[in-house]
C-alpha cells in the first residue's frame, strides 16, 4: 500500500553506511516491538487499528444523525496540537477540495479551534457561529490546556446563550476518570469518548480524537482504519523489505553521517497540505530533544517551486527530501487545444493534467538530486481513506524506530512545558509568582 524507493539517496551514501544503520533500525525495531523502551507506557497506537471496535463507530454515527436531525451545519472541533492536526488533514485529504462553498452538502461544515490564541479568529468563529447551527467537540486530556480551554469557554458560553438543548450539541473528548473537563462533561451530562492514557496526542488520530471528527465530515472511517491496520499487520515484521525499518535507517545515517539535519517532506497534491503539518509535530516534537533530531520541515509542489524551490536547489546544503508520490488521479482531465495557441501549450494537447503534474515531480527530483539534496520517496495509489491510514499508521511506526535509533525517547515532550511556564507566570496565575519575579527582572 506504500512503496518505498531510496534511489535518490544512494548517490549520496556508500551501501556498507546504509547496512550499518539498517543494522541500527533492527536494534530500534527490536526496542518498540519488545515494548520495553523508554516511554513505553505511551504505546497504546501501536495496536488501535487493530483494537477499534465497530460499536465505537457506531456510537460516532448516532451523533451524526441526532445532529442531522438538528440540522446541525457547523460542527467546532476544539484542541491543540494532535487534538487536531489528524483530523484537519484527514478531512482536507479526502474531501472535496471545494466543499464549503458547493451548493449542495449533506455534511456539515468542520471547522477547528482552540489551536492558536488569536482574539481576530475567535471573535471572527463567533460571527460564523452566529449565522449558523451549530454544535461543538472538545478535546482534551486535562480540560486545563490554555488554547482550547479559552476557545472552549468561548464556544460553550456561546452554544448555551443561543440554544435550549445546549449540553446536547456538546461532545467532550478527554480523560475517562479526571481532570477538569472530564468533572464539566458529568455536570452538564455530555456524552464523552476517552483519550487513552497510554496514547501520546500526537499518536492519537486513529482514538475518537481524530475518528470522530472524521465521521461527523461524512467521510469513510471504516476504510480508513482498514488502511492502518493493514498497515500495522505489515510492518509489525522485521525485515529489510519493511519501509518503516527503511525510511528510519536512511534519515538516520543522512543526519548522523551526511550533516542533513533538515528533512523537506515534500507533496504534489494539495489535499496532503495538513499531512505535512500532521507529520511536523509528530516527527518534531517526538524527535526534537537533548540538542538532537531532524528538523521537519514541509513544502507543496509545484506551487512551492516558485518560491522554496530556489532554497532546495541552490541554498544550503543541509537538508534531504521525502517526497510522497500519488500515483493515481480520482478524477479525468485533459488539456484542450487552442486554434491560436497563443500560450505555446498545443504541445501538451490531449495530455492528462496529472501527466503535467507527473512530469513536474520527475524533473525537480533529478535536478534536486543534482544539485546535492538526497530523496527518499513514498508513493501511494491515490489519495484514498485506506492510502491515508494506512500513511498515519507508517509515520507513526517509523516515528518510534527512528527516534528509537537516534537515542531518544519518542514519547515525552519536556520542551513543550518551558513557554507555558513563562506565559503561566506572566499572565499572573497563582503558583507562578517566583517565575514572574525572575522574568520581570529580565524584561
Amino acid at each position: 500500500m506504500i512503496n518505498i524507493d531510496l534511489k535518490g539517496c544512494m548517490s549520496f551514501v556508500k551501501e556498507e553506511e546504509y547496512k550499518n544503520y539498517l543494522e541500527k533500525a533492527y536494534a530500534a525495531f527490536d526496542t518498540l516491538a519488545s515494548e520495553k523502551g523508554a516511554g513505553n507506557d505511551f504505546l497504546g497506537w501501536k495496536h488501535l487499528p487493530s483494537s477499534i471496535d465497530e460499536s465505537l463507530l457506531g456510537e460516532f454515527e448516532a451523533i451524526k444523525k441526532s445532529w442531522q436531525e438538528k440540522s446541525i451545519d457547523l460542527v467546532v472541533v476544539i484542541g491543540i496540537g494532535g487534538s487536531y492536526l489528524g483530523a484537519k488533514c484527514a478531512i482536507d485529504a479526502l474531501s472535496h477540495n471545494f466543499a464549503s462553498l458547493m451548493k449542495t452538502k449533506n455534511n456539515p461544515d468542520i471547522v477547528f479551534a482552540g489551536n492558536n490564541l488569536s482574539q481576530d479568529y475567535l471573535a471572527e468563529l463567533l460571527e460564523l457561529m452566529s449565522e449558523r447551527n451549530v454544535a461543538c467537540v472538545v478535546i482534551s486530556k486535562s480540560g486545563t490546556t490554555t488554547e482550547p480551554a479559552v476557545a472552549f469557554r468561548i464556544v460553550k458560553q456561546f452554544i448555551e446563550e443561543k440554544y435550549q438543548d445546549a449540553s446536547s450539541r456538546i461532545v467532550a473528548i478527554t480523560d475517562a476518570k479526571k481532570g477538569a473537563l472530564k468533572t464539566l462533561s458529568v455536570q452538564e451530562n455530555y456524552k464523552t469518548f476517552v483519550v487513552p492514557d497510554n496514547v501520546g496526542g500526537r499518536f492519537s488520530v486513529l482514538t475518537p480524537v481524530g475518528l470522530l471528527p472524521i465521521v461527523l465530515a461524512g467521510l469513510d472511517v471504516r476504510a480508513l482504519v482498514a488502511g492502518a491496520k493493514a498497515m500495522e499487520e505489515s510492518l509489525n515484521v522485521k525485515s529489510e523489505q519493511n519501509p518503516a525499518i527503511q525510511y528510519a535507517a536512511m534519515r538516520n545515517l543522512l543526519y548522523s553521517q551526511k550533516s542533513k539535519s533538515v528533512e523537506v517532506l515534500v507533496n504534489y497534491n494539495p489535499k496532503f497540505v495538513f499531512l505535512g503539518e500532521w507529520w511536523k509535530q509528530l516527527y518534531g516534537e517526538s524527535e526534537g530533544k537533548e540538542n538532537k533530531g531532524i528538523f521537519p520541515a514541509s513544502v507543496n509542489f509545484t506551487t512551492d517551486l516558485h518560491s522554496m524551490g530556489q532554497f532546495i536547489q541552490d541554498g544550503t546544503r543541509i537538508m534531504f527530501e521525502t517526497v510522497v508520490n500519488v500515483k493515481s488521479a480520482d478524477k479525468d482531465l485533459k488539456i484542450a487545444s487552442d486554434e491560436q495557441n497563443l500560450d505555446q501549450l498545443n504541445y501538451l494537447a490531449g495530455k492528462d493534467v496529472e501527466h503535467l503534474n507527473a512530469m513536474a515531480m520527475l524533473g525537480t527530483s533529478l535536478a534536486h538530486i543534482d544539485g546535492g539534496v538526497p530523496q527518499i520517496a513514498l508513493s501511494v495509489d491515490r489519495v484514498s481513506p485506506e492510502s491515508l491510514g494506512a500513511l498515519f499508521y507508517f509515520f507513526e511506526f517509523a516515528c518510534g524506530i527512528s527516534a528509537y535509533t537516534l537515542g531518544i525517547n519518542p514519547f515525552d515532550q519536556p520542551g513543550v512545558e518551558a513557554y507555558k511556564k513563562n506565559m503561566f507566570a506572566l499572565l499572573g496565575k497563582e503558583g507562578y509568582e517566583k517565575e514572574a519575579e525572575e522574568l520581570r527582572k529580565r524584561l
